[in-house]
């Protein structure tokens, strides 16, 4: 089994770039494989299960080319490999049915971007460190962060410096 990582799926290379700015700012040294579009996510996402590899966490947007976010989810809820896997919805969007159809897909949290770059690195730091290093992963589900000096198996914890 391969070491754990994280998927993103987003389609905009700015928030991107920030979000892996945010993750290597938060010292946390996970692989993070990118999807830019909701069929690339599926792909990867069920590529890497067939090979008994899955995400520590999927951090996804919902306003995706070719398949929506929420597509995505709906899609990893129904299948047992993924069922329960860790997702959080960072996306732009506030409109109230997106939220609602969110948290009725099983998201375990909708973040909204905010727009200036520290409170959005501030938010994927505290994010990453919770999903990664101190939540209990689901039974068969990938292990835990890789934090810079930490073991990379299960759940590591994060060093400061």
């Amino acid at each position: 089994m391969s070491q754990p990582y994280i998927l993103l799926v987003e389609d905009n290379p700015d928030d991107e770039e920030l979000t892996l700015l945010a993750l290597r700012r938060a010292k946390i040294v996970n692989e993070v494989v990118v999807a830019r579009d909701g069929a690339e996510a599926l792909e990867i996402l069920f590529a890497k299960a067939q090979e008994g590899s899955l995400p520590t966490l999927t951090m996804l947007d919902l306003k995706l080319p070719k398949v929506s976010g929420l597509e995505v989810l709906r899609q990893m809820r129904a299948d047992p490999r993924t069922s329960l896997l860790p997702v959080i919805i960072l996306t732009s969007s506030k409109e109230h049915d997106d939220v609602v159809a969110g948290y009725n897909l099983r998201t375990n949290a909708y973040v909204r971007k905010p727009v200036a770059f520290d409170e959005f690195a501030e938010a994927v730091r505290v994010l990453g460190l919770f999903w990664l290093v101190f939540n209990q992963p689901p039974p068969g589900g990938a292990g835990g962060a890789t934090a810079v000096g930490a073991p990379a198996q299960g759940a590591a914890t994060r060093t400061d410096g």
